[in-house]
């Protein structure tokens, strides 16, 4: 807290712990068990509640409300927490909330994510590294959304749904099922339309990858995506081919979203 540049009108509560080199701005709210990393930044008018950690260098914008109670119904006050990585951006009127008891309790955010203006993170979400959250876009409870996954402006994300690495959502979709790796979902009710071509090119995915990508997504798409992947499991296949069929053979009750008929 030495180090820590505290403005006159901030409410910090004494057993808040402070990193070196953070700023915590005018009217910005934390409560006790909020621990800060070094060189965190609270532009001003934030809440910090609840037991809530917040890595290294993360900028927090005006109006974010951060770690209050979930918005569960079933929620009865339990210890439950949120975790949030390092150099985070998060924007103006972003909410963030902890786990529940039924969800195991922990809503985790990973490091080098955008979560832009009105974006929302719900109860037991686990989000990767280097997520974007476009603005309004909102998660619900339980989703986990692994690294480098984009989610388009005014969009949502069904409870319980799992977004595979590198997938992008487009803008005013409705995501009710799983998204397999570097998918590509757009439509008012989301289907699946192809690859995030632009994705994989940008993380250095080679022509040959992509096109083993292609096909099989072709073979995905002729029935059920479990069964198909069962037959093809066995086959020998590039790293981000296994990647997709593994993500697709595994832990989850949920249907997946499938090429527009």
């Amino acid at each position: 807290m030495a180090d820590a540049r505290v403005h006159p009108s901030a409410v910090v509560d004494p057993a808040a712990v402070i990193g070196a080199d953070c700023e915590i701005g005018p009217f910005c709210v934390l409560g006790p068990e909020v621990r800060l990393g070094r060189g965190v930044v609270l532009k001003s008018h934030v809440v910090i509640a609840g037991d809530t950690a917040i890595g290294d260098e993360t900028v927090v914008f005006p109006f974010a409300s951060i770690g209050e109670v979930p918005q569960d119904l079933k929620f009865r006050g339990e210890k439950v927490r949120l975790e949030i990585g390092a150099r985070n951006r998060i924007r103006e009127y972003v909410t963030m909330n902890p786990g529940t008891e039924g969800g195991g309790g922990v809503t985790r955010v990973g490091d080098d994510g955008l979560f832009m203006a009105g974006s929302h993170v719900a109860h037991d979400c686990q989000i990767g590294d280097r997520v974007i959250l476009v603005n309004n876009a909102s998660v619900a409870g339980h989703c986990h959304l692994e690294d480098d996954v984009i989610i388009g402006g005014l969009s949502g994300v069904h409870q319980w749904v799992r977004i595979g690495r590198g997938a992008m959502i487009g803008a005013v979709t409705m995501v009710t099922a799983d998204v397999i790796p570097f998918g590509l979902v757009q439509g008012p009710r989301g289907h699946l339309d192809g690859l995030n071509l632009v994705g994989l090119k940008r993380r250095g995915a080679s022509r040959e990858e992509i096109h083993a990508l292609r096909d099989m997504l072709g073979k995905l798409g002729h029935g059920s995506f479990r069964d198909t992947a069962r037959q093809m499991v066995d086959e020998e296949h590039g790293s981000m081919v296994r990647e997709v069929l593994d993500f697709i053979l595994g832990p989850s009750d949920r249907s997946f979203l499938a090429p527009h008929p």
